[in-house]
């Protein structure tokens, strides 16, 4: 099932590699790159010049009004804002796969081992590679250092003392979610070094999930006839490339904690801001016949020769004892680590580095509230749990990777799965932890409901769920800084659903609480520059606010349009209640979110505007294709209606309420035939049914509503929404079109395609391909049997993003056929894993409760 286009792309990753050695325990699956690729295809990103003339003039108020307010944010406020059309980050064709769990900050090594994509304060993003962070591997023979490497294929003009610039012809990077590879054949020495870097992001784990930690293990192959003495040494800044670094007051320390009977010892980097403080730990275990020595305090400045001298000549560090003097203003300072071993002739050895980092304590931009991460409940929120973390996760690590491969070897033990599927898969789940995420507990006194408690409709203030499992937000998007964008996440949510449900929940629960809210403070909307509430009652919030303010506090940070006229949040809302009931079985939380089903559904109501039981559209009607307008009643917010009907029916017959069943069986009948009948053209339906020009054109996801009755075991028979073989038309209309018809069937499938075969251009949005839409549509083909034509349709999207782009490890939202994209790093391409559900549910996998295979639930 792979495209020869596709093998072609994947050897080119590897057309650089001159060495015979492949490492020790690197699996066949994953993105696989040689450290000397370098990618041919430069793109720029979409900014506020990329806008056509016709575009520009339809929406000149906007372009004002936002540069107004970007100017403000920016200048006066001195704030960097939501979305910046002006500063998109250009594409560094670098990462790799982020080191650890969920929640609890994340930092990105690339692919040729740079540290270079900080996330430590919740949800801001600072991309900057600290030259310093690296490590060295020393060989010894008889007594004698042979050869010493900084195993970096860069040439720094600083730290000039060290011996950079390794061969990249000669190593190699491979990774595969949550863990990842780098090989290094040692050219001359006979020596293969393998890197693997752990981090513990395993589903159905609501503990160990959430550290914030990674494990590096080394593998030393001696291929001689003779034995060697081989160090690694870790080397790391007190900091994160920030110019905090140099702000003055940071100290380190070393450390030693001995406890059930393993020791583990290291540096402490205690990097003392005022806002957010934390303490990063470079750490090693402690064997017999390991030697673990650390210099605690050198600067990263200069050619720093000291420190190399300091290895090359015994293979060990001095290890001085008591901590560093605080860093004067201006001053950065750094650590280092060394673990040696000795390995035989012929044989192998390993050697075990972490790094954590802890900040349990965080405050958002607002400064308003003190929040708690999720590891704070199991190692203390002092601050001073990083010598705990660190001898966790090194005896812990063993564990961790027996459940992550207990999860991941069925998949990638079915032959029938292309290997670039079983790639995608994983990788893309980077952004369940690199989405600028947060995990918190529950503050003491929140109330998540709004105010409106159960009996009055509402919810319980503090959801048992929620209470135990914490809060939980990711960013739309790492350029697109808010959080749970909810018509977003409405794609994204299978990652969810599937592998952490009890977060999906809490999530849910969060957004009901806000429906039943209302902000009647007047903003400026600056898409038709009027004023209208921030938050309007019944309405699902576009998201739960911005990182920079104070999230779940004051929702909407988005104020491009008045989200209280979109149709498409609320009946997404009503769509994941069900399906997330469907997959977790959870009694409880259905009968909480019935009644908010409800009150939304009654609130879109006003929309059908002529009776027939069919919502219609205005202007910008709905958020995710918000670029594109629509006029009357259209495929996407139709569609979404209809299935949202067809799940109330379903659940007014599982809360037994005939009144309520008969009520939404009238309006699905009607709106259905009212469906067929103003948007069906015989090979698909059309994108609105206005009569314009361009209300024909064929939008690659017209199927979103049925894709969700499906995922949610709906879809036929008395749940059913769409003729069969209508759906089944359409689909086959939008894969000779959207995807064969464009780019050669290479890039996946292009949002708006013209009835003649030649891209729909009529918008910024309408002739992008979006991935996380291509990976839904997919997943909508497979349930329809046309598992073929869903998989080449993914298929292209994985290739042009992580093969051809360079865009591993940030998969953009959109891309067009030639020139740019937008977004990078962005939610919605989680939603391959709406792919892995469609698959199972085909191959009639056990029931629904046992496919998310949580061994802890809730259920009442």
């Amino acid at each position: 099932m792979t495209s020869e286009w596709g093998e072609k792309s994947t050897a080119d990753l590897m057309s650089r590699y001159v060495s015979n050695e492949m490492g020790y325990g690197v699996p066949k699956d994953g993105w696989r790159i040689c450290l000397a690729h370098e990618f041919k295809e430069k793109r720029k990103p979409f900014q506020a010049k990329d806008v056509s003339l016709s575009n520009v003039l339809e929406h000149v108020g906007l372009g004002i009004r936002y540069l107004k307010w970007w100017y403000k944010k920016t200048q006066v406020e001195k704030k960097a804002p939501f979305i910046d059309m002006f500063r998109a980050q250009p594409l560094r064709q670098i990462y790799g796969a982020p080191l650890g769990g969920i929640g609890g900050g994340t930092i990105t090594r690339g692919w040729r081992g740079e540290f270079c994509r900080w996330q430590l304060n919740p949800g801001m993003y600072h991309y900057k590679t600290v030259t310093a962070n690296q490590f060295t591997v020393c060989l010894r023979r008889g007594g004698q250092t042979v050869y010493q490497q900084v195993l970096s294929v860069e040439r720094p003009p600083t730290l000039q003392g060290w011996n950079w610039g390794y061969c990249g012809e000669y190593a190699f990077y491979h990774a595969l979610y949550p863990r990842a590879w780098t090989v290094y054949h040692l050219p001359g020495q006979n020596v293969t070094l393998t890197c693997r870097q752990i981090s513990p992001v395993i589903p159905h784990d609501y503990q160990d999930s959430s550290l914030p930690v990674a494990v590096f293990v080394w593998d030393i192959e001696n291929k001689n006839d003779y034995a060697l003495d081989v160090s690694i040494m870790f080397t790391m800044v007190n900091g994160s490339g920030h110019k905090d670094d140099k702000s003055g007051g940071h100290w380190n320390e070393p450390f030693h904690l001995e406890k059930e009977g393993e020791a583990v010892s290291g540096v402490l980097l205690h990097h003392c801001t005022t806002v957010n403080p934390y303490t990063l730990c470079i750490a090693a275990r402690e064997q017999p016949d390991r030697e673990v020595s650390h210099q605690t305090a050198f600067s990263p400045k200069g050619t720093c020769s000291g420190l190399w001298s300091d290895l090359i000549t015994d293979g060990r560090l001095d290890s001085p004892t008591g901590s560093s003097p605080p860093t004067p203003k201006g001053e950065k300072v750094a650590a280092a680590l060394a673990v040696g071993c000795s390995v035989p002739a012929q044989s192998r050895n390993t050697l075990e580095f972490c790094l954590s980092w802890d900040m349990p304590k965080i405050t958002f931009g607002s400064r308003e509230r003190e929040h708690i991460r999720r590891y704070g409940r199991y190692f203390g929120t002092k601050g001073d749990a990083s010598p705990s973390l660190s001898h966790y996760a090194l005896t812990h690590y063993k564990q961790w990777e027996r459940s992550i491969e207990e999860w991941q070897n069925p998949i990638l033990q079915d032959s029938s799965l292309p290997s670039w599927y079983k790639s995608a898969l994983f990788n893309e789940l980077y952004f369940v932890a690199d989405g600028g995420t947060v995990w918190t507990e529950l503050l003491e006194d929140a109330d998540v409901s709004g105010g409106v408690r159960s009996e009055d409709g509402g919810l319980p203030a503090q959801p048992a769920v929620v209470k135990e499992y914490g809060r939980f937000a990711y960013l739309e998007g790492q350029e697109y800084r808010m959080y749970n964008t909810y018509d977003v996440h409405f794609y994204a949510s299978f990652a969810l659903i599937m592998l952490w449900p009890k977060l999906a929940l809490s999530v849910q629960y969060d957004i009901a609480g806000s429906v039943v809210q209302k902000d009647p403070t007047e903003r400026l909307h600056l898409m038709s520059g009027r004023y209208s509430p921030v938050k309007s009652k019944n309405v699902v919030p576009h998201d739960v606010g911005d990182p920079d303010d104070e999230p779940w506090q004051r929702v909407n940070a988005y104020l491009i349009h008045d989200t209280a006229d979109w149709k498409d949040l609320n009946l997404k809302y009503v769509l994941q209640v069900y399906r997330d009931f469907h997959l977790t079985q959870d009694n409880q939380y259905l009968q909480d979110m019935w009644p908010i089903c409800q009150a939304v559904m009654e609130s879109e109501l006003k929309f059908d505007l002529d009776g027939d039981g069919l919502i219609e559209n205005s202007g910008y009607a709905d958020q995710t294709y918000d670029g594109w307008t629509v006029t009357g009643p259209s495929a996407y917010c139709g569609g979404l209606w209809l299935a949202s009907l067809c799940v109330m029916c379903k659940m007014a017959r599982l809360v037994d309420s005939e009144e309520t069943y008969q009520r939404y069986r009238d309006l699905l009948d009607r709106g259905s035939a009212a469906f067929d009948k103003l948007l069906w053209n015989g090979k698909y339906y059309n994108y609105d049914s206005s009569g314009r020009d361009l209300s024909n054109s064929v939008m690659s996801d017209q199927c979103a509503g049925h894709w969700f009755l499906r995922a949610s075991g709906l879809g036929d028979g008395e749940y059913q929404a769409f003729p069969k073989e209508k759906i089944q038309t359409a689909l086959k209309s939008v894969f000779d079109l959207n995807v064969m018809s464009f780019a050669g069937g290479q890039m996946g499938a292009v949002n708006g395609m013209r009835p003649e075969g030649v891209p729909d251009r009529s918008s910024v949005q309408s002739d992008e391909v979006w991935i996380g839409v291509v990976y839904g549509l997919a997943a909508t083909m497979i349930y329809e049997g046309m598992r073929e034509e869903g998989m080449r349709s993914a298929e292209g999207c994985y290739r042009t993003v992580w093969e051809r782009l360079g865009m591993a490890f940030q998969t953009p939202e959109a891309y067009c056929e030639k020139g740019i994209y937008r977004s990078l790093a962005y939610m919605r391409p989680l939603s391959v894993w709406a792919m892995q559900l469609a698959l199972n549910t085909s191959q009639k996998s056990p029931t629904p409760s046992a496919q998310t295979g949580d061994t802890d639930t809730a259920r009442n």
